[in-house]
């Protein structure tokens, strides 16, 4: 499997913190970088595995703020940046701008089913059970698919 340098969104993080499985996403993946304005964003100091970079093409950002928030415009501008990244974005509107610029992205339940295979977790299901006590907008039905698929 190929190792990418991930850039994650906002919500990622605070999705992550919030079932206290943040460390998964360092296991997963050994390089993880954000930007200050995700940082700022995310309100709670990061872990010192997350390096936070600025991005270098400000006016890339003003543009891609037209379309999506801040936070998702700096991620995916400096994702454009960084070579072999990996945009962490859950968005639909961040999702269809990464798609749009053809880059490789993923989402935070992407995370999840990743440290599953890697066999990182051994089980998706209790990871599923905290994300439904969140506030994170996502289908129950495709959580299910996804647990079935995985005999989980």
């Amino acid at each position: 499997m190929a190792e990418y340098i991930v850039i994650t969104d906002t919500s990622c993080l605070i999705l992550l913190d919030n079932i206290r499985a943040l460390d998964l996403l360092h296991i997963v993946y050994p390089y993880v970088l954000t930007t200050p304005e995700i940082a700022e964003e995310f309100k709670k100091a990061l872990p010192e595995w997350i390096q936070v970079i600025a991005v270098k093409n400000v006016e890339l950002v003003a543009i891609y703020v037209q379309q999506v928030d801040l936070g998702e415009a700096s991620a995916i501008a400096l994702a454009q940046e960084v070579p072999n990244a990996l945009l962490i974005v859950d968005d639909f509107k961040g999702r269809r701008l990464a798609t749009q610029l053809h880059m490789k992205f993923t989402g935070t339940i992407g995370v999840l089913i990743t440290a599953r295979q890697q066999n990182k977790i051994i089980s998706l299901r209790p990871y599923f059970e905290l994300v439904r006590s969140t506030d994170f907008r996502i289908d129950p039905k495709l959580l299910e698919r996804i647990l079935d698929d995985f005999n989980d």
